[in-house]
Formats: structure tokens, C-alpha cells, sequence
């Protein structure tokens, strides 16, 4: 077992009864664990709990201790403060049963060229491009940040991939933070939270809907408009909409495929 693993099962632990659906904690007791547990002081206590939250499996005796259907997951609480928090389910990922929208892809040669694969920066410039999240959401909607990291009331520090800002007929405001999550990548309740409280607290005047980018390749990504609710104390990360499209070349789109869509759209009905 890791030492990052010895030291966060230890605060478990030390705070946890049978029952809790909320376990609360601070960095002073991050220090005290690690003196506990003979190790050296470790200089950025944060990352230990920023680890769990993000990157790493919380310990097998932690995870056990979670009623069926549930998971632990840490949340931010503070500057320095922390919670393991019950949620059901602490991760989602799209349905495979998606059949995709195809649509042309838009992206210039050049940008193609310099930003191939499926790495996450990579993937948003050509989510950008081709206007994904207009489409998903029906919005028109404007790339205002890139990879922010900032601090928010409450959690401490926040970091998103992407952040939108929309409006519809109505004249209605929207703030879309987007998450993009490469193939094999499940997207957590704890950054759609973080998400939230974000655009609460930079953007209030403007409906929150946040969305997350599942890529299954470098031409085909999935997207999840993402609510989280609350109920008893449990966290539950929920899918809204979701959407899946594949871009492809002009010239694999035919006149045919056109004339189909364009009768679904009037109502002709083509199933046998």
C-alpha cells in the first residue's frame, strides 16, 4: 500500500462511524497522519486528497465500507478542509448504445495537422471548431476560458477544461464549464460539483449546465449534459441529455443521407 493510501485510510479511520455519510477532515490532520505513520512530512499535503478525488482508487477498506450501490468520494469543503461524502454513482460514463450523429467535419487541414490524437486539449480544439456544444445544447454558445484553475468559496481550489458561455432566443444566459475525458476516461461527481459551484459563483446570472466530453476517439466523441442531486445526505451524479457525433469528411455525406434527414425533419416516415 501507498503511502498516500496508508495516510488517507488512516483519517478514515480516525473519523469514520458506522452510519456516517459524511466524514469530515482537515490538512492539520493530513501532518498528523503522516507522524503517525513514521513517514517523512510530505511538503504538498494537498495532493493527497486531491489524488483521491481525481486520479487514484480510494483504499480497498474504504471502499467496502460504502453501502451497496454507493461510493466514497472526497470533496473540497474549505481551504483545507475536506469531506469523504457518500454518492450513488460517483462516476458515469456515456451509453454505448448510441447510434452517432454524423456530422462534417469542419476542423482546417493545419489545425488537423498540429493537433492530432485523442489527448484532451486536443480533442476540445476540435470540439471547438466543429461547434459541438452549439449543437448539443442548441444554444449559441462562445469559448471564454481555457483550462482554468481558480479558487472557489467552500472547496478551494477548481480546475476546468473548458468554459462556454451561451444565450438562446430568449435572450436567456448560459455558463457551460465543459469536461473532456479521453477513451477510457469515466467522468467523476466531484469535478460536476465543482463545475456547479463555479459558474454559481463567477457567473450568476446565468443558467449553469455543465457538460462533459467523452472521446471514444479522435473523430467520435459523446456528450453529457450532467446534474448532481442530493437526497439523505447522498450525492447522485445524474445524465440530463446526451448525444454522441462522429465528424466525417463532406464527401462521404451523400445526397441520399441528406434527402433522409431532411424528411425526417418534415416528417416523412422511412421505417418499415
Amino acid at each position: 500500500m501507498s503511502k498516500y493510501e496508508q495516510i488517507i485510510e488512516w483519517i478514515f479511520r480516525r473519523n469514520y462511524q458506522i452510519g456516517d455519510v459524511i466524514v469530515r477532515f482537515n490538512r492539520d490532520e493530513l501532518a498528523l497522519a503522516s507522524s503517525e505513520l513514521g513517514f517523512a512530512r510530505i511538503k504538498n499535503l494537498g495532493d493527497i486528497p486531491y489524488s483521491f478525488r481525481f486520479r487514484r482508487e480510494l483504499p480497498e477498506p474504504i471502499r467496502i465500507s460504502a453501502p451497496k450501490d454507493a461510493e466514497w468520494i472526497i470533496v473540497g469543503m474549505g481551504i483545507g478542509e475536506y469531506a469523504f461524502r457518500l454518492a450513488s454513482p460517483g462516476k458515469i460514463e456515456p451509453n454505448p448504445h448510441y447510434f452517432p450523429i454524423e456530422i462534417p467535419d469542419a476542423t482546417p487541414e493545419i489545425v488537423r495537422h498540429y493537433a492530432p490524437g485523442t489527448d484532451e486539449q486536443a480533442l476540445l480544439t476540435r470540439a471547438r471548431y466543429n461547434r459541438r456544444i452549439d449543437l448539443f445544447t442548441g444554444l449559441t454558445c462562445y469559448s471564454v476560458q481555457n483550462h482554468l484553475r481558480t479558487t472557489v468559496t467552500d472547496i478551494g481550489q477548481v480546475e476546468v477544461d473548458e468554459i462556454y458561455v451561451g444565450v438562446n432566443k430568449r435572450g436567456t444566459h448560459f455558463a457551460l464549464p465543459c469536461q473532456a475525458k479521453s477513451p477510457g476516461d469515466r467522468v467523476g461527481i466531484v469535478q460536476v460539483m465543482q463545475d456547479i459551484a463555479l459558474c454559481h459563483q463567477r457567473y450568476p446570472m446565468a443558467v449553469c449546465r455543465p457538460i462533459a466530453l467523452q472521446f471514444a476517439g479522435e473523430d467520435s466523441v459523446a456528450l453529457l449534459e450532467l446534474t448532481v442531486r442530493e437526497e439523505d445526505n447522498v450525492l447522485m451524479l445524474n445524465t440530463v441529455d446526451e448525444k454522441h457525433y462522429q465528424l466525417i469528411p463532406r464527401s462521404e455525406i451523400s445526397d441520399l443521407d441528406l434527402t433522409i434527414l431532411k424528411d425526417k425533419e418534415s416528417g416523412v416516415d422511412y421505417t418499415v
